[in-house]
């Protein structure tokens, strides 16, 4: 036990009167005028004619310190079956004060510690114990011997003078000597030390953003972070399937939100995106967010967590088994050796912030066993830590990891206002010099489509801004073009344009550093890494010099690859004795120009469904000659043709469709016969089908065909399709749909507004749309300028964080809906402000967690129906739910509700439908009943218990949703409900099904 631990448990009111009884008690009056010193034996209360204790009751008394130490909660400091010895061992040493040659006098002035130290020389060391317990007896007699001091300095038999004098300086080493307890290396101690200095680490090592382009004389290639993070936003995945009875408009997703803001309303998200497009900036952020010093308020909900930031590209680069949580740090390349068990104790507590990047960097064979890897850590740390995974698009399949809670969403590409903040900050990055080329660059992305549509993530716009400047306004046009371009500028023109000569000593033209890095780049592709060994790069590199005279007439292969290191522009050292490429996407690029080159082109075909290869293989088809294309279209045909499953196909298909717009040439006809095979899996079968069809560009839109010989499945698929196509050309085929009898397949039309220029799409979709059923979802202040504009109709409305509080104000001066979404900082503050909240009947409100709000800013008399919360208000849900007696639906996935909270509920006259955290059920007082609720959700936590209570509380139940738990579920209670219809249950595994009579639908 640590000393500061003892000191709380025996308080000073506590140990004192303890002590006091070692010693005999002055008479009344004695001593004051008595200036002599009297010695420790004379003293104590156990030796001489007026002892008044034994040292038979010493020893009692020692054993009530041990004891009173003990108490409390924490682990045990020694054994338990050494608490007689530990109690004997500082008998002996409380009695060793009679046996001391000094009086009171010099005692204090030797103080506590040295008092301490001499008691343990007198009375001897321990026979026999742990160290544990030989060091927690020393720590329970310094903190005696602290409190003996005291008792002296109080005697009335000491001198005025050292009365006084001793008396303060002993008080304030008393109070000195607590304060140094306190700060001694306990475990929360060392651990609170330790989380300071990791997080100046992540600071250091996460607060700097690589700016790609930025080499100019006077501009750093790496800004901070703070400065120049773009916020892009995110999208739910998920098409829309709701529960049985429940209505298409509660359950839409709601558009596009902040990425940095994901894991504020969802503990644990899978974030897609694909290369380029931030996923890896999106993790330093998140990371730097959780610093107790981060600025930016809409991140607060990170602050004082600790990020453990795992990259997989670095923790597989091997093959080798995933870490435990005691080697997160070491194998990310952490230099920190933390406490021991701290990672442990931290994921415990539930502050973890786990940062899981590149789940498409782990070659596919082991993604399954990542998975695992990634569900143990879960079931071992099932608290409120935050956990993020990030993946390309079409690496993991949908709901890859619904089962486990997560909520997948995918990065959104960039639109025009993200495109211009870009473009903008990237020029005040790189300084004044740049400045002249900033507006001449947004006009030509505002009116040249095709460079628009590279323009769509931080990598590609970041290149176009590079090339823009260094080429004095001209740009080549395509991707491969762009990619040339970057490698000349980085691999040559950077140094000579800055009269840099050779600094490495090695003088290289652009040739000779292309195939060497194609070496590298072909050998991690086809071994399925990201991350080599540095040896490994080394030896690849002096295995090619020979083959290449510039490189062989240096004969040093070393100092070539250091130069490519340095150098390149294209080569990093994640480690010391690592190396990978900068970006995954020159990776890409140059290990398809060394298949193409070397005519591997069977590799094409044979890893045609690896999500790996896919940019592979359409920057092959953009590197070949003619032949060389055509060649590779017919390998990739055959390979579909050969494919056992439709998916498989499918995706095949789709690569190779979407490689066509890549060729400088190729025959019409095999053209033609791979748009022919693609239409054969159209309309996708899925929706990860779906959105892989979209890759194909805006050429799948003539094979997409009308409503009118759709189900309304294939219907859904084909609109997922369009509205992912990056194109205007999207328009017409879209406006087809405008009146499909489902709201579902409308709804997708009203998700993807924000794909879209605003205002185009708003006059040729949104206005003609019909929007029965429909919750219009506006995700920026243009979307709100555009509907009060074109006074669009809004009866019910989803506000998302993005819009700005002016926006917020001026959309809800002019609103008078009859449902409303808000899910925005002032959400709880503005409601006030709604002209026509008397027609409200529908109020889901998101409050952030911290936020302070009170029942005072909800609209009184308004009629409301349906009530949905996620943070209740500072008087309590209950003080809220009795605002609106006339409420038929009420909840909020994670609200848990209070016994209070539940009375309120039972006073509901119309209450129909609840939803809440599985754990309020914990809280129902005995014997209340909700007899009118026919449909009952609970989330999170849903265990046997949840589903036993949930039976006895709702006995009219006939919906019953079980969502999101983490441990299969008996269902075997619910039997005993007469009226059961349905059970939703996703995210949970059910037990004993067979139990449920057979009429009961069962959604999984």
């Amino acid at each position: 036990m640590e000393p500061a631990l003892i000191g709380t448990r025996l308080a000073s009111s506590a140990m004192g009167p303890l002590v006091k009884k070692l010693f005999v008690s002055d008479g009344p009056g004695a001593g004051l005028t008595d200036q002599r010193r009297i010695r420790l034996s004379g003293l104590v209360s156990f030796r001489g004619e007026k002892r008044t204790l034994t040292e038979k009751d010493v020893r009692k008394l020692a054993a009530t310190l041990v004891k009173d130490a003990l108490s409390g909660p924490g682990e045990r400091p020694f054994p338990a079956d050494e608490s007689e010895a530990v109690a004997e061992a500082l008998a002996r040493r409380l009695l060793a004060l009679g046996d001391l040659d000094m009086d009171d006098v010099q005692a204090v002035r030797l103080g506590h510690t040295e008092l301490a130290a001499r008691l343990r020389t007198a009375a001897g060391p321990p026979d026999g114990l742990s160290t544990d317990a030989d060091r927690f007896i020393d720590t329970l007699t310094a903190w005696a011997s602290l409190h003996i001091l005291q008792f002296f300095t109080q005697r009335s038999t000491f001198v005025a003078r050292a009365l006084v004098e001793q008396s303060r300086a002993q008080a304030e080493l008393i109070a000195r000597t607590e304060l140094l307890i306190s700060r001694l290396p306990t475990p929360l101690a060392e651990d609170a030390a330790f989380e300071r200095r990791y997080h100046e680490h992540i600071a250091r090592k996460h607060g700097q953003l690589t700016i790609y382009g930025i080499d100019l004389h006077n501009s750093p290639d790496r800004w901070p972070l703070d400065g120049a993070y773009l916020s892009l936003e995110a999208l739910e995945t998920a098409e829309p399937e709701p529960p049985t009875g429940e209505s298409w408009e509660d359950t839409f997703p709601t558009g596009p939100s902040p990425a940095d803001e994901a894991l504020a309303r969802h503990r644990r998200v899978l974030l897609r995106g694909v290369a380029g497009s931030g996923k890896s900036t999106l993790v330093q952020w998140l990371a730097l967010s959780a610093s107790p010093l981060a600025a930016d308020p809409r991140m607060s909900y990170l602050r004082d967590r600790v990020p453990l930031v795992l990259p997989l590209r670095v923790l597989c680069r091997h093959g080798e088994r995933l870490p435990a949580p005691d080697r997160f740090l070491t194998a990310a390349g952490c230099p920190l050796t933390p406490p021991d068990g701290w990672v442990d104790r931290v994921l415990a507590a539930g502050r973890g912030l786990v940062l899981v990047d590149g789940i498409d960097e782990v070659p596919e064979p082991e993604r399954e066993r990542a998975r695992r890897w990634l569900r143990d850590l879960l079931d071992a740390y099932d608290g409120p830590n935050r956990w993020l995974v990030t993946s390309r698009p079409s690496a993991v399949r949908d709901e890859w990891l619904s089962a486990e809670g997560f909520t997948d969403l995918a990065l959104t590409p960039m639109g025009r206002a993200e495109t211009t903040a870009f473009v903008q900050r990237w020029h005040a990055a790189a300084g004044e010099d740049a400045a002249p080329y900033e507006h001449p660059l947004l006009e030509a992305l505002r009116t040249q489509q095709d460079l628009a549509r590279l323009a769509t993530n931080p990598l590609m716009c970041g290149l176009i801004c590079a090339l823009h400047r260094d080429r004095k306004g001209f740009l080549p046009r395509g991707r491969k073009a762009l990619y040339d371009a970057a490698l000349d500028m980085l691999l040559v023109r950077r140094d000579r344009e800055r009269d840099m000569g050779a600094p490495t000593g090695i003088d290289l033209t652009e040739a000779p550093q292309i195939r060497l890095l194609q070496r590298l780049a072909y050998w991690l592709t086809v071994n399925g890494r990201h991350v080599m060994d540095r040896s490994r790069a080394l030896t690849l590199v002096t295995e090619a010099a020979p083959a290449i005279p510039d490189v062989a007439a240096i004969g040093d292969p070393e100092a070539v690859f250091h130069h490519l290191l340095q150098r390149s522009g294209l080569l990093r050292a994640p480690t010391a004795d690592t190396v990978d490429f900068v970006h995954r996407t020159f990776k890409d690029y140059l290990a398809a120009k060394a298949i193409v080159e070397d005519g591997s082109f069977g590799l094409l075909a044979e890893h045609a469904a690896d999500d790996e290869w896919e940019d592979v293989i359409r920057l092959a088809v953009a590197h070949g000659r003619p032949r060389d294309c055509a060649d590779i279209v017919r390998d990739l045909l055959a390979a579909a043709e050969s494919a056992p499953e439709r998916r498989t196909r499918s995706r095949i298909l789709c690569v190779t469709a979407a490689s066509l717009d890549q060729a400088t040439e190729l025959d019409p006809t095999l053209r033609q016969t791979v748009l022919d095979r693609t239409a054969e899996v159209v309309p996708a079968g899925s929706a990860e089908e779906a959105r892989e069809l979209a890759a194909v560009g805006p050429v799948v839109l003539d094979l997409l065909p009308d409503w009118t010989e759709l189900d309304y499945q294939q219907a859904l698929m084909a609109v997922i399709t369009a509205t992912h196509v990056d194109s205007d050309a999207a328009l017409p085929y879209l406006a087809r749909f405008l009146h499909h009898p489902q709201a579902d397949v409308r709804a997708q039309l009203m998700w993807a507004w924000s794909r879209f220029d605003t205002r185009v799409y708003a006059r040729e979709i949104i206005a003609r749309l019909d929007r029965q059923g429909l919750r219009v979802t506006l995700t920026s202040d243009e979307q709100v300028d555009v509907l009060l504009d074109m006074e669009l109709a809004a009866p019910s409305l989803d506000i998302r964080h993005s819009i700005s509080s002016a926006g917020l104000r001026r959309l809800l001066d002019h609103c008078a809906p009859r449902a409303l979404r808000l899910h925005h900082a002032e959400s709880a503050m503005v409601l006030s402000r709604l002209p026509g909240r008397h027609s409200l009947r529908k109020l889901n409100l998101y409050v952030d967690e911290g936020v302070d709000w009170s029942v005072t800013d909800l609209p009184d008399g308004v009629p409301l129906r349906v009530f949905w919360l996620i943070t209740p208000p500072r008087e309590g849900w209950a003080e809220a739910l009795r605002l609106y007696p006339e409420l038929s639906t009420v909840g909020g996935m994670r609200m848990t509700a209070t016994e209070t909270d539940w009375q309120a509920m039972a006073t509901l006259p119309n209450l129909w439908d609840v939803t809440m955290h599985g754990a309020s059920l914990a809280s129902c007082p005995t014997g209340l009943r909700l007899p009118k609720a026919h449909r009952v959700q609970v989330a999170y936590t849903v265990e046997d218990d949840t589903v036993r209570r949930l039976a006895e509380v709702f006995p009219s139940a006939r919906h019953v949703g079980l969502l999101l738990g983490s441990k299969p579920v008996d269902v075997a209670p619910l039997a005993r409900l007469p009226h059961l219809a349905a059970i939703d249950a996703r995210g949970v595994r059910l037990l004993n099904r067979d139990a449920l009579p057979p009429h009961v639908r069962i959604r999984s």
